[in-house]
């Protein structure tokens, strides 16, 4: 019954428009007045405990590495190098696109930062070449999504802190399943292309295309250093974030020069508002966790799942549909939030392993991010394209059901996403 008093009084101040962070911060000081004896002392000091956490400050560094890159000239050199190995191919600049959102997605974690920083650089020379937008618009969208699944992670690092999980073995975890959504995208979009007759490009040269490549090394080389400082026990994922935030300072003022000094007070401060913004969703939910554990609801609704003989298959099944019904109304790192801390107890029980179950829960961000109502890369993609959210989100249907597919690919095949951390030793 009080469960039930929680959520409902959640649900009732989110369905008033109140945002998801307040949300939670009502409902929590709400429940303690009212039907507990927790000392208003224990509220001030879980609110300052609970982004005191070293794993947290990984956030703001990927969100101003990302800002770096996405206004450095990374973002175009990335494209220019895709656009030589295969843009000569059916639909190529439209495989170009995806295969640069896969390359920036290496380096950056946020699939908004994604959809910005390839789309508006892809959609206007795609409708050069004669494609489409709404064709360009579609595939940019999904393939934007790549951004939290391949290397780091906001939401990756959100779900490590919520589960007491690695946050090194979650980002090499997502680089096989990125991999494979990186191919499965790019098969649809040649087969559309080719079917529809869409233009050919010519195809590159040798030398153009490692001129290519060494325009686009520095950017590549952020990989390299992420995954290799992580791997090689040389710093930990936070410190590798700090490190991503240094280098992408670097490239982006010095080697590249898309950025003067007089930039860079800009970019500091968007990153400092996003950071700010999503570190108070944070707070927040840690508060809503705190009541959630002192009630022991997490347990309970554990065993209360595991009673229902679903098995780890119908569970699984059952995590992705709640999950993608919460996609509709809520962002990725509130969902994860509210929901990790309470379905990874019975993950465990039924012996999912945690660092799977981060990736199945990441996928189901991804699908969120590309429908109406709040998929923010729809949003990012229409105001680029010049699109109504209604034609656009008809337009990305054919990758939208490649890309649920592929959900329930990595949902029931483990071993593609934990292969490579057990290979590498991180788990």
């Amino acid at each position: 019954m009080r469960a039930a008093t929680i959520f409902a009084l959640l649900i009732s101040l989110m369905l008033t428009g109140i945002p998801v962070s307040i949300a939670l911060g009502l409902t929590v000081m709400t429940f303690l007045f009212t039907l507990t004896a927790v000392p208003i002392e224990a509220v001030s000091m879980k609110l300052f405990t609970g982004i005191e956490s070293f794993e947290i400050m990984a956030i703001p560094f990927f969100i101003l590495a990302g800002n770096f890159l996405t206004h450095g000239g990374v973002a175009r050199r990335m494209i220019n190098f895709a656009t030589s190995l295969i843009g000569h191919l059916h639909g190529g600049l439209g495989l170009a696109g995806i295969v640069a959102c896969a390359m920036f997605a290496l380096v950056c974690g946020s699939s908004v930062a994604t959809v910005a920083a390839i789309g508006a650089i892809v959609l206007p020379e795609m409708v050069r070449h004669g494609y489409p937008m709404r064709f360009g618009a579609g595939i940019i969208t999904v393939a934007g999504s790549l951004g939290i699944l391949m290397l780091p992670s906001i939401p990756k690092i959100v779900y490590a802190v919520a589960t007491n999980t690695s946050i090194g073995a979650l980002f090499v975890a997502g680089l096989l399943p990125g991999s494979l959504l990186t191919v499965m995208l790019c098969v649809v979009t040649w087969y559309l292309a080719r079917k529809r007759d869409y233009p050919l490009m010519k195809k590159a040269s040798w030398a153009e295309t490692w001129h290519a490549f060494r325009e686009s090394i520095w950017g590549l080389m952020l990989v390299v250093i992420i995954i290799g400082g992580i791997y090689s026990g040389l710093f930990t994922a936070t410190e590798a974030a700090a490190m991503a935030a240094v280098y992408s300072f670097l490239i982006s003022v010095f080697v590249y020069k898309a950025l003067s000094f007089k930039d860079v007070p800009r970019v500091l401060l968007r990153a400092a508002n996003t950071s700010a913004m999503l570190l108070y969703i944070i707070t927040n939910a840690v508060l809503f966790s705190f009541v959630l554990s002192n009630e022991n609801i997490p347990a309970a609704l554990a065993d209360w799942i595991i009673g229902q003989n679903l098995g780890w298959v119908g569970f699984l099944a059952l995590v992705n549909i709640l999950l993608l019904a919460a996609g509709n109304f809520m962002e990725p790192n509130s969902i994860i939030l509210i929901m990790a801390p309470i379905l990874a107890p019975a993950a465990k029980k039924l012996g999912i392993d945690l660092v799977h179950f981060g990736i199945v829960i990441d996928v189901n961000m991804e699908v969120g991010l590309c429908h109406p109502p709040v998929g923010l890369n729809l949003y990012v993609a229409s105001m680029i394209a010049g699109m109504r959210i209604t034609d656009l989100a008809v337009s990305v249907l054919p990758w939208l059901l490649t890309m649920l597919g592929f959900l329930i690919l990595v949902t029931y095949w483990p071993e593609l996403t934990l292969f490579l951390p057990r290979l590498l030793g991180m788990h």
